[in-house]
């Protein structure tokens, strides 16, 4: 992959924080994204570096800005800056996670006869999907507040204004529940797309539903004409691994920090 096709990919993942944003203030070396809606959702409300910046006046740029807020967090999309900022921001209480910008270099899967059936849905137009993600939330937060679920789950409606056409995947059992699902984001004009939380409930674990949600949507990339399709995994965690199995590559990274 050509460092033009990473520079897109910063590019896009910068356009959607700032296109899916309730308010962007512009910031020296980057800028703040609030969702005031969405005010427990860290996605939606977050400093985002892009440029120059001085590691060592983070911690207190991010005080200054998000005084208002009762967490801190921030993502470094320079490769080069976010490893230098480490000292400094975990000094000041923060806790980093590397995540891994990682392309689709493999085939296209092909639709086969024994897929589980997917099915495209929108901001949860008929509440099969908030009920999933709403009952899985719950299971990955059991001692959080009814205020935090809710923003996390209903955060979706936001997203839909990140790209040019946003979409919510999803695979059902044999009952019409839903096991696993995944957002699409198509730029199909720059020929970039993103797939993003993928996701099983727990009681379909291991059971193929994610690998179908995943296969369906990168066929859904390539049918939209978006030849450069990516996602973004955390370097310490399991998915990272399984996402490598099933052709995807790493060729970038960018850094997050955050305080709670």
């Amino acid at each position: 992959m050509s460092q033009n096709d990473l520079q897109r990919i910063i590019d896009f993942r910068i356009s959607f924080a700032r296109r899916q944003a309730g308010e962007v203030r512009e910031v020296p070396g980057g800028f703040l994204v609030l969702h005031r809606e969405y005010a427990r959702s860290h996605e939606h409300n977050q400093l985002h570096i892009t440029g120059p910046a001085d590691p060592e006046g983070l911690p207190a740029l991010a005080d200054e800005v998000m005084a208002f807020l009762p967490h801190r967090r921030i993502t470094v999309h320079d490769e080069t800056l976010g490893p230098l900022c480490v000292p400094a921001l975990e000094r000041a209480g923060y806790t980093h996670v590397t995540e891994v910008l990682m392309v689709h270099t493999g085939p296209v899967p092909e639709a086969g006869a024994a897929d589980v059936v997917e099915r495209e849905l929108g901001p949860y137009p008929h509440g099969l999907l908030r009920r999933a993600v709403t009952a899985q939330q719950w299971r990955w937060m059991p001692d959080a507040d009814e205020k935090t679920v809710h923003d996390l789950v209903e955060r979706r409606t936001a997203r839909r204004a990140g790209a040019e056409e946003v979409l919510f995947l999803a695979a059902h059992d044999d009952s019409g529940e839903i096991a696993s699902w995944a957002d699409l984001y198509l730029e199909p004009a720059a020929g970039i797309a993103q797939i993003e939380e993928v996701a099983t409930a727990e009681p379909y674990l291991r059971r193929g539903y994610a690998g179908a949600v995943l296969a369906d949507a990168l066929r859904r990339a390539a049918a939209a004409g978006c030849a450069l399709r990516f996602l973004v995994a955390d370097q310490d965690d399991w998915p990272l691994r399984w996402y490598g199995r099933r052709g995807f590559t790493a060729v970038g990274r960018a850094h997050s920090f955050s305080r709670f």
